[in-house]
């Protein structure tokens, strides 16, 4: 049903142009690169990433005291001879603007991704292991993890000191990452996507199971204000 408008002015004529075409409902559901979020050419086997992340479960449980909140790490790499993790190592460095001042202030202490140069030795033998052999043949690797995010759970929006590889292992059409003003879905199919976490970022989930990604840090030279 349509009705006359008592005004026709340029929002009106506006709005009208902008339903006259329904929106892209398919796409959404694949990758779509940007600035900020692109794949890399090297890929990995997505059954052997899910088995050996059943198979690192089975060693140790998520970690971090976030995890009522849909934040959980488990770390694959370690500072050398390291036991523990603090709750900053799982996290680390970030800045926001958390409220109406609109005022970035920074969160938590920065992390020396470089110091993460061991692979944590309570996984090795698994699949998890050649992965980060692979990465280190090719970029500078500092924290590594396996990043869960519950259902319908959001990150801040935020920046960090440096970039990330991001491997998706178990997702859902609704998981979504967004970098500045690009936002796509990245698809477990064994890609690897470089995203620029420098620039404000978050990932959200909204769909029906978690979301899990390994993330490894750039350990390039890393922002500090």
């Amino acid at each position: 049903m349509t009705t006359t408008p008592e005004i026709l002015d340029a929002d009106v004529q506006a709005v009208t142009a902008w339903m006259a075409n329904r929106p892209d409902t398919k796409s959404v559901a694949s990758f779509v690169p940007g600035p900020g979020i692109q794949k890399l050419a090297l890929s990995f086997d997505i059954e052997r990433l899910r088995a050996a992340l059943d198979h690192c479960l089975s060693r140790s449980d998520f970690q971090g005291d976030m995890q009522d909140q849909g934040f959980s790490a488990l770390p694959l790499t370690q500072r050398p001879g390291q036991t523990e993790w603090t709750s900053n190592d799982l996290s680390g460095r970030y800045w926001l603007r958390a409220d109406e001042r609109y005022v970035e202030e920074p969160r938590e202490d920065l992390v020396g991704e470089a110091q993460f140069s061991e692979f944590n030795p309570q996984f090795a033998g698994t699949y998890f292991e050649e992965v980060h052999l692979e990465l280190t043949k090719r970029f500078p690797i500092g924290r590594m993890r396996v990043l869960s995010k519950g259902l319908y759970n959001c990150n801040s929006w935020h920046r960090d000191p440096e970039p990330r590889l991001h491997i998706p292992v178990i997702t859902n059409p609704g998981s979504l990452f967004v970098v500045n003003h690009h936002v796509t879905h990245l698809p477990a199919d064994g890609s690897v996507y470089f995203t620029d976490t420098r620039g404000y970022h978050t990932a959200l989930n909204g769909g029906d199971n978690h979301r899990v990604h390994i993330v490894a840090a750039l350990a390039y030279d890393q922002i500090t204000d």
